[in-house]
């Protein structure tokens, strides 16, 4: 009678986990929200590694996924190696992911930001810094992390909130799918 229990406590626990497992997999997809029309970027500045200002626009020509993300974001670590992954999974069919992060949080500018992305193994991803978090302020991102899509004509097409499993299969199927139809 006690085995009988614990065995029906076992497969509770059971099905719970991959009930759980699941949930987290589709709500991945769900995070995603794309419009219906895609938006105009605002007319604002990033600056780029070597120092260049470069508006959202400029990335003309590729499907780019801009990660609004901050260092003190435990999600956005987390998903730092496996982006990192997923860049190299996509590199050469035209997906660019750019990483934009607050200007304030990097006290020795993007040498300390180099650094941090090494040593979380995400040291092939382009970043770029939000100087007064007027991009971001645009947009109308508060939070992070927060993934802009934005089309290869530079229009914004959707955004997915959160934190997500880049380089699960059915997560860069699903980016494919929307580069397809949308980018």
């Amino acid at each position: 009678m006690v085995v009988n229990k614990k065995m029906k406590i076992k497969n509770k626990v059971l099905v719970l986990l991959f009930l759980l497992f699941a949930t987290v997999t589709v709500c991945a997809k769900e995070r995603a929200n794309i419009y219906s029309h895609s938006r105009d970027l605002p007319n604002k500045e990033l600056i780029s590694e070597t120092g260049g200002k470069v508006k959202l626009s400029a990335f003309e020509g590729d499907f780019v996924i801009a990660i609004f993300w901050s260092r003190y974001c435990v999600p956005c670590i987390k998903e730092l190696k496996n982006l990192s992954n997923f860049v190299e999974k996509t590199r050469n069919d035209g997906i660019r992911v750019i990483m934009i992060s607050p200007k304030g949080e990097w006290v020795s500018g993007f040498v300390e930001q180099r650094s941090f992305m090494q040593r979380f193994e995400a040291s092939n991803l382009e970043i770029y810094v939000d100087e007064k978090e007027a991009v971001a302020s645009a947009l109308g991102i508060f939070s992070s992390p927060v993934s802009v899509l934005i089309s290869r004509e530079g229009q914004e097409i959707g955004r997915i909130r959160g934190s997500i499993e880049w380089d699960k299969p059915e997560i860069i199927e699903y980016i494919y799918k929307i580069k397809a139809k949308h980018g």
